[in-house]
């Protein structure tokens, strides 16, 4: 129990200590976390609106399938991406193996699964309710996507909230595609992952301490400003 303790003491003297180089990690953690879920989300949301809104034939299967990349493994993904990316893979003149860049795309193929099946999950219902209401009292089509996204909008934040949490806690995908190269490619869940396997469990708990704050002020901000005006 004594390292769990020195954890949360250097987490503080970590953070109170502005480290160049710590601050640098939760930077490039925080860049490559919100581009993969912004490129994510214009992907996402009207590919999830328009599967929630259409009835057409081969709309179960695309939603079994988008459920099932859901779980895909991340070290699976990483390799997938890496495969691609490498230089001989198709991608390799363009040199994104062991990059930011190869993360961010590594995240958005990740993430993008998650996003849009909880779109298309939450607003099914809701949105073929609005669209009957609408198209009964004669709304034109700009006046019905705007009722609908103003019903729907809560459940995509939330949606895109989940995605920028599973991003920012990856580690396999980001790892194996960024190379966890110091000053490079290093964020704070292939730091914790590093210093675990050295043996440096205060320092782990610390960056993992760090994390926990960050996403926790995140989620904080978004149910205040978003889900809670709902409420």
């Amino acid at each position: 129990m004594h390292y769990i303790f020195e954890g949360i003491k250097e987490g503080v003297e970590l953070i109170l200590s502005f480290d160049e180089a710590l601050y640098d990690i939760i930077i490039l953690s925080l860049i490559v976390s919100c581009v993969a879920t912004f490129i994510a989300s214009l992907i996402s949301i009207p590919t999830g609106l328009i599967i929630a809104t259409h009835d057409f034939r081969f709309k179960k299967l695309i939603s079994k399938i988008l459920y099932s990349l859901m779980g895909i493994p991340p070290v699976v993904l990483g390799l997938f991406v890496f495969i691609f990316v490498s230089r001989n893979g198709p991608l390799g003149r363009l040199e994104l193996v062991f990059t930011p860049t190869a993360m961010i795309i590594a995240q958005v193929l990740l993430i993008t699964p998650i996003i849009t099946s909880l779109i298309i999950n939450n607003t099914s219902e809701v949105s073929h309710r609005i669209i009957n209401t609408c198209k009964t009292l004669g709304a034109s089509k700009s006046e019905t996507l705007r009722q609908l996204m103003k019903e729907v909008k809560t459940y995509i934040f939330i949606a895109v909230i989940a995605g920028f949490s599973r991003a920012i806690s990856e580690v396999g995908a980001v790892m194996i595609v960024g190379g966890n190269i110091k000053g490079h490619t290093r964020v704070m869940t292939t730091f914790i992952a590093l210093n675990n396997s050295q043996g440096n469990y205060s320092t782990s708990i610390a960056m993992g301490l760090i994390l926990l704050t960050i996403s926790y002020v995140i989620h904080s901000i978004s149910y205040k400003y978003v889900i809670g005006d709902k409420r």
